[in-house]
């Protein structure tokens, strides 16, 4: 393990690929690999959110940290389509000569009751949330073997992974796959120096919530859940993905990290009504 480096460039020199990093947590990704001497590859879907402005804000993070030869990448592809995703990762590799880091972080949801759900609409969210994960991983780990060389692979993951959520079956079933693949991917590889991990998050201030994120009242309602108060930001995700894929986490692999102000501890137990008799 490198030790007495300066923790501002922990991924300097390191090439990784973010997918769906056009807006949100993936943009917030893109963004503080940069600042940490990483080139970044921004992900984004043709039709989809355009990258532009996630790329001029990796490229003006890299200028003011001083890196500034590094060379960012737009590239488009459905997660979803194995084609799309080998060709983007080839394309990755062949602009940088290699690639280091892959970041699963592109996902949707849709709000259906479950007896309503429509199977084409949990195919979609599950080929987009879970294959597609898997159709990047895959080619990625592909690339890390046949060079002979260490290798990390991330993924957005949610609180979901574990706590029911009503209403998004297909998204929870999603998340609660992505912990498995990681396991698994994890344990297969370890031996091959590919490290595999995920992040959980709770309720983040991203486009994905903006039922919530913009309405004062249904805003208090979803905070009142959370144990630290208040949602997150999707800077404070960010950073616990440059930890994961950086040399001071060389040592962890196979395991979810959960940033979600306590959402996982079952907030509602805080106080000992389960135990009382009245």
């Amino acid at each position: 393990m490198e030790t007495g480096f300066d923790r501002r460039y922990r991924l300097r020199g390191r090439r990784a690929l973010v997918t769906g990093a056009a807006t949100g947590i993936g943009r917030a990704i893109a963004v503080r690999f940069a600042e940490e001497g990483a080139e970044v590859a921004i992900n984004h879907r043709d039709g989809g959110d355009s990258p532009a402005a996630a790329l001029t804000e990796a490229e003006t993070a890299s200028r003011k940290a001083g890196f500034t030869a590094a060379r960012h990448l737009a590239l488009a592809a459905d997660v979803a389509d194995k084609e799309q995703v080998d060709a983007m990762v080839a394309k990755a590799i062949a602009s940088w000569s290699g690639l280091d880091i892959l970041v699963n972080n592109a996902g949707i949801q849709s709000f259906s009751p479950s007896e309503d759900l429509d199977e084409a609409e949990l195919r979609r969210i599950l080929d987009v949330n879970l294959i597609g994960a898997w159709n990047c991983a895959q080619a990625a780990i592909r690339h890390f073997l046949a060079a002979q060389k260490p290798g990390v692979i991330l993924s957005n993951s949610s609180v979901h992974q574990i706590v029911p959520k009503p209403g998004y079956l297909p998204y929870s079933l999603s998340k609660a796959g992505l912990a498995n693949l990681t396991r698994t991917l994890a344990l297969e590889y370890a031996d091959r120096r590919i490290r595999v991990n995920a992040v959980g998050p709770g309720a983040i201030e991203t486009p994905i919530n903006k039922g919530w994120t913009g309405d004062p009242g249904k805003r208090r309602a979803v905070e009142s859940h959370i144990p630290m108060g208040r949602a997150g930001a999707p800077e404070e995700i960010a950073a616990v993905f440059a930890f994961l894929a950086s040399d001071e986490a060389s040592y962890i692999t196979g395991q979810t990290i959960y940033a979600c102000g306590g959402l996982t501890l079952f907030g509602e137990f805080r106080s000992d009504w389960s135990s009382q008799s009245g």
